[in-house]
Protein backbone atom coordinates (compact mmCIF):
# COMPACT_ATOMS: atom_id res chain seq x y z
CA UNK A 1 0.00 0.00 0.00
CA UNK A 2 1.39 3.19 -0.76
CA UNK A 3 -0.40 7.22 -0.20
CA UNK A 4 2.66 8.84 1.80
CA UNK A 5 0.50 9.96 4.78
CA UNK A 6 -2.18 7.53 4.46
CA UNK A 7 0.22 4.68 5.98
CA UNK A 8 0.31 7.34 8.89
CA UNK A 9 -1.64 6.87 12.24
CA UNK A 10 -1.55 8.44 15.62
CA UNK A 11 -3.59 5.81 18.05
CA UNK A 12 -4.94 6.92 21.67
CA UNK A 13 -6.89 4.62 23.60
CA UNK A 14 -10.60 5.19 23.35
CA UNK A 15 -12.41 5.05 26.72
CA UNK A 16 -15.44 3.14 27.89
CA UNK A 17 -17.78 3.33 30.76
CA UNK A 18 -18.21 0.72 33.20
CA UNK A 19 -21.43 0.35 32.30
CA UNK A 20 -20.59 -0.81 28.89
CA UNK A 21 -19.29 -3.95 30.17
CA UNK A 22 -22.53 -5.47 30.88
CA UNK A 23 -23.88 -7.89 29.38
CA UNK A 24 -21.40 -8.02 26.41
CA UNK A 25 -18.41 -9.84 26.47
CA UNK A 26 -15.48 -8.20 27.90
CA UNK A 27 -12.17 -9.12 29.40
CA UNK A 28 -10.82 -6.82 31.57
CA UNK A 29 -6.93 -6.41 32.36
CA UNK A 30 -4.98 -4.26 34.69
CA UNK A 31 -1.23 -3.23 33.57
CA UNK A 32 0.73 -2.10 36.44
CA UNK A 33 3.64 -0.69 35.44
CA UNK A 34 6.52 0.33 37.94
CA UNK A 35 9.09 2.57 35.17
CA UNK A 36 11.67 4.87 36.21
CA UNK A 37 10.12 7.98 36.06
CA UNK A 38 6.19 6.82 35.77
CA UNK A 39 4.54 4.11 38.05
CA UNK A 40 1.29 3.29 36.16
CA UNK A 41 -1.98 1.06 36.58
CA UNK A 42 -3.70 1.57 33.42
CA UNK A 43 -7.51 -0.74 33.55
CA UNK A 44 -8.14 -1.85 29.88
CA UNK A 45 -10.69 -4.01 28.27
CA UNK A 46 -11.38 -5.96 25.12
CA UNK A 47 -14.36 -6.68 23.04
CA UNK A 48 -14.00 -10.38 22.81
CA UNK A 49 -16.35 -10.41 19.38
CA UNK A 50 -14.37 -7.22 17.81
CA UNK A 51 -10.71 -7.53 19.48
CA UNK A 52 -11.42 -3.70 20.24
CA UNK A 53 -9.27 -2.75 23.13
CA UNK A 54 -10.67 0.50 25.53
CA UNK A 55 -9.27 2.08 28.41
CA UNK A 56 -11.74 2.17 31.50
CA UNK A 57 -9.49 3.78 33.47
CA UNK A 58 -5.53 5.36 34.12
CA UNK A 59 -3.63 6.20 37.56
CA UNK A 60 -0.06 7.64 37.17
CA UNK A 61 2.40 8.64 39.92
CA UNK A 62 5.63 10.03 39.67
CA UNK A 63 8.39 7.08 40.44
CA UNK A 64 10.22 9.50 42.69
CA UNK A 65 7.11 9.85 44.94
CA UNK A 66 7.69 6.69 46.20
CA UNK A 67 8.24 6.81 50.07
CA UNK A 68 12.03 6.86 51.36
CA UNK A 69 13.32 3.77 53.37
CA UNK A 70 12.17 3.33 56.40
CA UNK A 71 14.62 1.96 59.38
CA UNK A 72 15.02 -2.04 58.88
CA UNK A 73 14.14 -1.95 55.59
CA UNK A 74 16.74 -2.57 52.32
CA UNK A 75 17.76 -0.79 49.96
CA UNK A 76 17.42 -3.13 46.42
CA UNK A 77 18.20 -1.14 43.50
CA UNK A 78 17.34 2.63 42.95
CA UNK A 79 16.02 4.49 39.08
CA UNK A 80 17.53 5.78 36.48
CA UNK A 81 18.29 9.26 38.72
CA UNK A 82 19.11 7.57 41.83
CA UNK A 83 15.38 7.04 43.69
CA UNK A 84 16.21 4.72 46.65
CA UNK A 85 13.54 1.19 46.07
CA UNK A 86 13.14 -1.21 49.46
CA UNK A 87 10.60 -3.56 48.80
CA UNK A 88 8.32 -2.60 51.08
CA UNK A 89 7.80 1.09 49.46
CA UNK A 90 7.61 -0.37 46.14
CA UNK A 91 4.43 -2.40 47.25
CA UNK A 92 3.19 0.38 48.60
CA UNK A 93 3.49 2.42 45.79
CA UNK A 94 1.96 -0.20 43.72
CA UNK A 95 -1.10 -1.06 45.69
CA UNK A 96 -2.15 2.40 46.12
CA UNK A 97 -1.62 3.43 42.33
CA UNK A 98 -3.88 0.13 41.45
CA UNK A 99 -6.63 1.05 44.47
CA UNK A 100 -6.98 4.71 42.83
CA UNK A 101 -7.47 3.24 39.39
CA UNK A 102 -9.98 0.67 40.64
CA UNK A 103 -11.60 3.53 42.45
CA UNK A 104 -12.05 5.78 39.38
CA UNK A 105 -13.45 3.28 37.10
CA UNK A 106 -15.89 2.22 40.29
CA UNK A 107 -15.08 -1.63 39.42
CA UNK A 108 -14.45 -4.57 41.68
CA UNK A 109 -11.01 -5.89 41.00
CA UNK A 110 -11.65 -9.17 42.76
CA UNK A 111 -14.78 -9.54 40.78
CA UNK A 112 -14.28 -7.46 37.35
CA UNK A 113 -11.10 -8.11 36.11
CA UNK A 114 -10.08 -10.85 35.23
CA UNK A 115 -5.92 -11.04 34.76
CA UNK A 116 -3.37 -8.47 36.35
CA UNK A 117 0.37 -8.18 34.23
CA UNK A 118 3.14 -6.56 36.23
CA UNK A 119 5.87 -5.04 34.59
CA UNK A 120 8.99 -3.07 35.16
CA UNK A 121 11.56 -1.51 33.18
CA UNK A 122 13.51 0.12 36.31
CA UNK A 123 16.95 -2.40 35.71
CA UNK A 124 19.23 0.27 34.73
CA UNK A 125 20.32 0.61 39.18
CA UNK A 126 20.74 -3.30 39.24
CA UNK A 127 23.38 -5.28 39.43
CA UNK A 128 22.67 -8.93 40.28
CA UNK A 129 19.58 -11.08 39.61
CA UNK A 130 18.04 -11.27 43.11
CA UNK A 131 17.96 -7.55 43.27
CA UNK A 132 15.42 -7.91 40.01
CA UNK A 133 13.73 -10.94 41.60
CA UNK A 134 13.17 -8.47 44.91
CA UNK A 135 11.64 -5.99 42.49
CA UNK A 136 9.41 -8.75 40.82
CA UNK A 137 8.03 -9.99 44.34
CA UNK A 138 7.22 -6.06 45.53
CA UNK A 139 5.04 -5.74 42.28
CA UNK A 140 3.30 -9.19 42.91
CA UNK A 141 2.69 -8.03 46.89
CA UNK A 142 1.33 -4.58 45.80
CA UNK A 143 -1.15 -6.42 43.51
CA UNK A 144 -1.64 -8.50 46.10
CA UNK A 145 -2.32 -5.97 48.79
CA UNK A 146 -4.40 -4.24 46.28
CA UNK A 147 -6.74 -7.04 46.55
CA UNK A 148 -5.84 -9.10 43.22
CA UNK A 149 -6.48 -12.70 43.77
CA UNK A 150 -3.25 -15.08 42.85
CA UNK A 151 -5.55 -16.54 39.97
CA UNK A 152 -5.63 -13.11 37.79
CA UNK A 153 -2.09 -13.53 37.62
CA UNK A 154 -1.24 -17.00 35.99
CA UNK A 155 -2.75 -18.41 32.77
CA UNK A 156 -5.72 -20.74 32.98
CA UNK A 157 -4.37 -23.87 32.32
CA UNK A 158 -8.21 -25.41 31.11
CA UNK A 159 -11.13 -23.23 30.17
CA UNK A 160 -13.31 -24.41 33.66
CA UNK A 161 -10.64 -21.87 35.06
CA UNK A 162 -12.21 -19.27 33.41
CA UNK A 163 -15.45 -17.10 34.38
CA UNK A 164 -18.46 -18.69 32.71
CA UNK A 165 -19.28 -15.86 30.46
CA UNK A 166 -15.43 -16.03 28.91
CA UNK A 167 -15.72 -19.71 28.51
CA UNK A 168 -17.30 -19.44 24.72
CA UNK A 169 -14.63 -17.18 23.59
CA UNK A 170 -11.51 -19.24 24.47
CA UNK A 171 -9.57 -22.15 22.07
CA UNK A 172 -8.20 -23.39 25.68
CA UNK A 173 -10.51 -26.67 24.66
CA UNK A 174 -8.18 -26.93 20.93
CA UNK A 175 -5.05 -25.12 21.81
CA UNK A 176 -2.41 -24.56 24.37
CA UNK A 177 -0.54 -21.46 25.44
CA UNK A 178 2.85 -22.27 24.11
CA UNK A 179 4.53 -18.86 24.66
CA UNK A 180 3.71 -16.85 21.62
CA UNK A 181 2.50 -13.21 21.92
CA UNK A 182 0.26 -11.99 18.83
CA UNK A 183 1.94 -14.88 17.03
CA UNK A 184 5.59 -13.76 17.82
CA UNK A 185 7.69 -15.76 19.40
CA UNK A 186 10.83 -14.61 21.80
CA UNK A 187 14.01 -14.98 21.44
CA UNK A 188 15.08 -18.37 22.01
CA UNK A 189 16.71 -17.42 25.18
CA UNK A 190 15.44 -14.94 27.58
CA UNK A 191 18.89 -13.77 28.38
CA UNK A 192 18.91 -11.13 26.09
CA UNK A 193 17.95 -7.71 27.50
CA UNK A 194 17.25 -6.88 30.88
CA UNK A 195 13.11 -5.81 29.65
CA UNK A 196 12.57 -8.28 27.32
CA UNK A 197 9.14 -8.03 28.75
CA UNK A 198 8.60 -5.04 27.59
CA UNK A 199 9.49 -5.08 23.82
CA UNK A 200 7.19 -8.17 24.41
CA UNK A 201 4.19 -6.10 25.69
CA UNK A 202 4.41 -2.77 23.17
CA UNK A 203 4.85 -4.87 20.11
CA UNK A 204 1.36 -6.97 20.89
CA UNK A 205 -0.37 -3.72 22.40
CA UNK A 206 0.57 -1.78 19.07
CA UNK A 207 -0.73 -4.69 17.05
CA UNK A 208 -3.88 -4.76 19.18
CA UNK A 209 -4.13 -0.47 19.44
CA UNK A 210 -5.25 -0.36 15.76
CA UNK A 211 -8.33 -2.81 15.90
CA UNK A 212 -11.01 -0.75 14.73
CA UNK A 213 -8.42 1.58 12.69
CA UNK A 214 -8.00 0.42 8.93
CA UNK A 215 -4.72 -0.47 9.79
CA UNK A 216 -3.49 -4.14 9.68
CA UNK A 217 -0.10 -4.14 11.95
CA UNK A 218 1.06 -7.67 11.60
CA UNK A 219 4.33 -9.20 11.24
CA UNK A 220 6.45 -8.58 9.98
CA UNK A 221 6.70 -5.47 12.17
CA UNK A 222 9.57 -3.43 13.89
CA UNK A 223 8.17 -1.66 17.69
CA UNK A 224 9.87 0.80 18.97
CA UNK A 225 9.12 1.97 23.15
CA UNK A 226 10.45 5.72 24.14
CA UNK A 227 9.95 5.20 27.84
CA UNK A 228 12.76 6.37 29.79
CA UNK A 229 14.87 3.19 28.95
CA UNK A 230 14.40 2.01 25.38
CA UNK A 231 12.47 -1.38 24.27
CA UNK A 232 11.37 -2.97 21.60
CA UNK A 233 11.66 -5.71 18.84
CA UNK A 234 11.73 -6.82 15.14
CA UNK A 235 9.80 -9.98 13.91
CA UNK A 236 10.06 -11.47 10.56
CA UNK A 237 7.06 -12.83 8.40
CA UNK A 238 7.51 -16.48 9.61
CA UNK A 239 4.18 -18.79 9.77
CA UNK A 240 2.50 -19.40 11.86
CA UNK A 241 4.62 -17.80 14.81
CA UNK A 242 7.31 -14.73 13.58
CA UNK A 243 10.66 -15.46 15.02
CA UNK A 244 11.94 -12.06 16.83
CA UNK A 245 15.21 -11.03 14.48
CA UNK A 246 16.42 -7.47 16.13
CA UNK A 247 15.98 -6.11 20.17
CA UNK A 248 16.93 -2.78 21.04
CA UNK A 249 17.95 -1.45 24.87
CA UNK A 250 19.35 1.77 26.05
CA UNK A 251 18.89 4.95 26.59
CA UNK A 252 15.08 6.90 25.13
CA UNK A 253 13.06 9.20 27.80
CA UNK A 254 16.77 10.10 29.59
CA UNK A 255 18.18 11.75 26.76
CA UNK A 256 15.44 15.02 26.65
CA UNK A 257 14.88 14.42 30.44
CA UNK A 258 18.70 15.39 30.83
CA UNK A 259 18.52 18.28 28.24
CA UNK A 260 15.14 19.90 30.71
CA UNK A 261 17.36 19.20 33.90
CA UNK A 262 19.99 21.64 32.57
CA UNK A 263 17.65 24.10 31.62
CA UNK A 264 16.87 24.91 35.48
CA UNK A 265 12.78 24.87 34.41
CA UNK A 266 12.67 21.50 36.59
CA UNK A 267 14.71 19.77 39.79
CA UNK A 268 18.40 19.01 38.64
CA UNK A 269 18.15 15.59 40.60
CA UNK A 270 15.14 14.12 39.44
CA UNK A 271 12.94 16.52 36.84
CA UNK A 272 12.05 15.22 33.27
CA UNK A 273 10.82 16.17 30.63
CA UNK A 274 7.18 15.30 31.82
CA UNK A 275 7.57 18.30 34.33
CA UNK A 276 7.13 20.82 31.35
CA UNK A 277 3.94 21.42 29.23
CA UNK A 278 4.46 20.13 25.77
CA UNK A 279 1.48 20.16 23.69
CA UNK A 280 1.95 20.11 19.86
CA UNK A 281 0.70 23.58 19.08
CA UNK A 282 2.96 25.45 21.19
CA UNK A 283 6.14 24.17 18.90
CA UNK A 284 5.98 25.39 15.62
CA UNK A 285 8.97 27.61 16.66
CA UNK A 286 12.79 27.84 13.74
CA UNK A 287 15.36 25.52 15.38
CA UNK A 288 19.14 26.02 14.60
CA UNK A 289 20.19 22.89 13.27
CA UNK A 290 23.43 23.38 15.17
CA UNK A 291 21.87 22.58 18.56
CA UNK A 292 20.40 19.14 17.22
CA UNK A 293 23.63 18.70 15.93
CA UNK A 294 25.94 18.98 19.12
CA UNK A 295 23.05 16.64 20.98
CA UNK A 296 23.73 14.00 18.09
CA UNK A 297 27.19 13.97 18.33
CA UNK A 298 26.69 13.01 21.97
CA UNK A 299 24.33 9.86 21.52
CA UNK A 300 25.63 7.29 20.24
CA UNK A 301 23.13 4.56 18.29
CA UNK A 302 25.27 1.28 17.10
CA UNK A 303 24.78 -2.07 17.27
CA UNK A 304 25.48 -3.10 20.72
CA UNK A 305 29.16 -4.69 20.88
CA UNK A 306 29.61 -8.20 22.04
CA UNK A 307 31.64 -8.49 25.61
CA UNK A 308 29.13 -5.50 27.12
CA UNK A 309 27.09 -6.64 29.72
CA UNK A 310 25.27 -3.11 29.93
CA UNK A 311 24.42 -0.93 26.77
CA UNK A 312 22.73 2.09 28.06
CA UNK A 313 22.60 1.32 32.02
CA UNK A 314 20.78 -1.68 30.55
CA UNK A 315 22.00 -4.89 31.23
CA UNK A 316 22.44 -7.26 27.59
CA UNK A 317 23.57 -10.38 26.62
CA UNK A 318 24.94 -9.45 23.23
CA UNK A 319 26.86 -13.55 22.82
CA UNK A 320 23.32 -14.66 23.75
CA UNK A 321 21.68 -12.64 21.13
CA UNK A 322 23.71 -13.46 18.49
CA UNK A 323 23.68 -17.09 19.62
CA UNK A 324 19.75 -16.73 19.28
CA UNK A 325 20.19 -14.82 15.62
CA UNK A 326 18.92 -11.70 16.86
CA UNK A 327 20.54 -8.14 16.08
CA UNK A 328 20.77 -5.74 19.03
CA UNK A 329 20.96 -2.20 18.68
CA UNK A 330 21.79 0.61 21.29
CA UNK A 331 20.87 4.01 22.37
CA UNK A 332 23.60 5.39 24.64
CA UNK A 333 25.04 9.05 25.68
CA UNK A 334 28.65 7.89 26.35
CA UNK A 335 29.07 4.62 28.46
CA UNK A 336 26.19 3.78 30.02
CA UNK A 337 24.79 7.15 30.34
CA UNK A 338 28.08 8.58 31.44
CA UNK A 339 27.69 12.16 29.41
CA UNK A 340 24.19 12.89 30.35
CA UNK A 341 25.66 15.65 32.04
CA UNK A 342 26.79 17.05 28.31
CA UNK A 343 23.15 16.92 27.24
CA UNK A 344 22.24 18.79 30.88
CA UNK A 345 24.90 21.47 29.78
CA UNK A 346 23.15 21.78 26.36
CA UNK A 347 20.20 22.01 28.07
CA UNK A 348 21.76 25.53 29.84
CA UNK A 349 23.23 26.75 26.65
CA UNK A 350 20.18 26.43 25.22
CA UNK A 351 18.31 28.32 28.20
CA UNK A 352 20.97 31.09 28.03
CA UNK A 353 19.86 31.96 24.70
CA UNK A 354 16.35 30.82 24.29
CA UNK A 355 12.86 29.90 25.60
CA UNK A 356 11.28 26.98 27.19
CA UNK A 357 9.57 26.36 23.83
CA UNK A 358 12.50 26.55 21.74
CA UNK A 359 13.87 24.23 24.74
CA UNK A 360 11.23 21.77 23.74
CA UNK A 361 11.27 21.84 20.01
CA UNK A 362 14.93 21.37 19.63
CA UNK A 363 13.92 18.10 22.14
CA UNK A 364 11.48 17.46 18.92
CA UNK A 365 14.20 17.29 16.38
CA UNK A 366 16.67 15.57 18.92
CA UNK A 367 14.18 12.28 19.55
CA UNK A 368 13.21 12.75 15.52
CA UNK A 369 16.72 11.98 14.63
CA UNK A 370 17.18 9.32 17.09
CA UNK A 371 14.79 7.19 15.37
CA UNK A 372 15.71 8.14 11.85
CA UNK A 373 18.88 6.66 12.88
CA UNK A 374 17.46 3.61 14.64
CA UNK A 375 15.91 3.00 11.64
CA UNK A 376 18.61 3.57 8.96
CA UNK A 377 20.89 0.76 11.45
CA UNK A 378 18.05 -1.39 11.30
CA UNK A 379 17.73 -1.12 7.78
CA UNK A 380 21.75 -1.40 7.28
CA UNK A 381 21.99 -4.79 9.47
CA UNK A 382 18.78 -6.48 6.79
CA UNK A 383 15.70 -6.17 9.48
CA UNK A 384 13.40 -4.06 7.24
CA UNK A 385 11.87 -6.31 4.73
CA UNK A 386 9.25 -4.96 1.94
CA UNK A 387 6.64 -4.87 4.51
CA UNK A 388 7.49 -4.40 7.84
CA UNK A 389 5.70 -1.96 9.57
CA UNK A 390 6.85 0.43 12.19
CA UNK A 391 5.15 1.14 15.63
CA UNK A 392 6.38 3.51 18.19
CA UNK A 393 4.99 4.52 21.45
CA UNK A 394 6.61 5.97 25.23
CA UNK A 395 6.77 9.46 26.12
CA UNK A 396 9.59 10.80 24.46
CA UNK A 397 8.64 9.76 20.65
CA UNK A 398 4.71 10.20 20.88
CA UNK A 399 4.44 13.99 22.69
CA UNK A 400 5.28 17.72 21.19
CA UNK A 401 5.74 17.23 17.55
CA UNK A 402 7.44 14.06 17.95
CA UNK A 403 4.80 11.80 15.63
CA UNK A 404 3.90 14.83 12.71
CA UNK A 405 8.38 15.15 12.71
CA UNK A 406 8.96 11.46 12.14
CA UNK A 407 6.30 11.25 10.02
CA UNK A 408 7.24 13.98 7.36
CA UNK A 409 10.57 13.35 7.52
CA UNK A 410 11.50 9.54 8.27
CA UNK A 411 13.48 7.86 5.51
CA UNK A 412 14.48 4.25 4.27
CA UNK A 413 18.46 4.29 3.18
CA UNK A 414 17.55 5.48 -0.40
CA UNK A 415 15.95 8.51 0.59
CA UNK A 416 12.90 7.58 0.05
CA UNK A 417 9.97 8.39 2.59
CA UNK A 418 8.96 5.57 5.40
CA UNK A 419 5.48 6.21 4.37
CA UNK A 420 5.26 5.52 0.91
CA UNK A 421 6.09 1.95 1.28
CA UNK A 422 5.68 1.14 4.28
CA UNK A 423 2.99 1.90 7.64
CA UNK A 424 3.71 4.06 10.51
CA UNK A 425 1.31 4.06 13.95
CA UNK A 426 1.83 5.69 16.98
CA UNK A 427 0.47 4.81 19.87
CA UNK A 428 -0.01 5.73 23.18
CA UNK A 429 0.01 3.40 26.42
CA UNK A 430 1.26 0.89 23.69
CA UNK A 431 2.54 -1.21 27.16
CA UNK A 432 -0.82 -1.07 28.88
CA UNK A 433 -2.62 -1.94 25.89
CA UNK A 434 -0.06 -5.29 25.24
CA UNK A 435 -0.66 -6.12 28.60
CA UNK A 436 -4.61 -6.78 27.33
CA UNK A 437 -3.43 -8.44 24.49
CA UNK A 438 -0.67 -10.82 26.45
CA UNK A 439 -3.41 -11.81 28.48
CA UNK A 440 -5.81 -12.51 26.14
CA UNK A 441 -2.99 -14.43 23.92
CA UNK A 442 -2.21 -16.19 27.55
CA UNK A 443 -5.78 -17.52 27.83
CA UNK A 444 -5.71 -18.25 24.12
CA UNK A 445 -8.56 -15.80 23.58
CA UNK A 446 -8.20 -14.87 19.61
CA UNK A 447 -10.41 -13.81 17.37
CA UNK A 448 -11.09 -15.70 14.21
CA UNK A 449 -12.68 -12.84 12.91
CA UNK A 450 -10.49 -9.77 13.67
CA UNK A 451 -6.97 -11.89 14.12
CA UNK A 452 -3.84 -9.96 15.59
CA UNK A 453 -1.55 -13.02 14.38
CA UNK A 454 -0.10 -13.86 11.63
CA UNK A 455 0.97 -11.60 8.55
CA UNK A 456 -0.14 -8.93 7.53
CA UNK A 457 -2.65 -9.42 4.84
CA UNK A 458 -2.83 -12.94 5.02
CA UNK A 459 -5.51 -15.42 6.97
CA UNK A 460 -6.19 -15.96 10.80
CA UNK A 461 -3.57 -18.60 12.43
CA UNK A 462 -5.86 -20.43 14.19
CA UNK A 463 -5.72 -23.69 11.87
CA UNK A 464 -1.92 -23.54 11.57
CA UNK A 465 -1.46 -23.31 15.20
CA UNK A 466 -3.49 -26.09 15.63
CA UNK A 467 -1.88 -28.38 13.41
CA UNK A 468 1.43 -27.51 14.68
CA UNK A 469 0.45 -28.43 18.72
CA UNK A 470 -1.08 -31.31 17.25
CA UNK A 471 2.38 -32.02 15.26
CA UNK A 472 4.14 -31.56 18.64
CA UNK A 473 2.01 -33.57 20.34
CA UNK A 474 2.33 -36.61 18.45
CA UNK A 475 5.97 -36.19 18.04
CA UNK A 476 6.10 -35.04 14.21
CA UNK A 477 9.15 -32.35 14.01
CA UNK A 478 7.71 -28.90 12.83
CA UNK A 479 9.50 -25.84 13.04
CA UNK A 480 7.40 -23.29 14.48
CA UNK A 481 8.53 -20.35 11.93
CA UNK A 482 8.69 -22.34 8.77
CA UNK A 483 6.30 -21.71 6.27
CA UNK A 484 4.83 -25.04 6.43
Amino acid sequence: MRGGLVNFQFIRPRSIGVSSLRGKPYYTVASVELGNTTTKCILMTTNLQTAEVFELAKEVRMTRSVRPPRVGEQVFGKTLVGVELTREAVTDLVRDVILAAVASARIDLKTDVHFVVRSTGVTAGFSTPEEVDELVRALAEGCLQAGAPTRSMTAAMSEDALPPSLRDYTWLRKVYFDGAIASSLPPSTTEIVANEMEGELVTAGIKGAVKGSGMDFRNPVMTLDFGTTLAGRVTDNSYPYARTIGSFAGLAGAIPDAIVRGSGLVSREDGCALDLPNTPSTFRVAVDSEWVESAERMIRVEPVPVGVNRFGTVPVNPKAAAEAGVTMIGVDVGTDGSDLCRLEELGAAIMAEHDSRYLLAVVDLVQTATVQRIVTLASQNGLVMQDTSLGITGRAATTGRKPELIAGSLRLPDGTKWTDSHQLVFVEDGLAIGAAVAARCMNSMGTVEHPMGGRRGDRCIMAARMKLQSDRQSGTRHDAGSDA
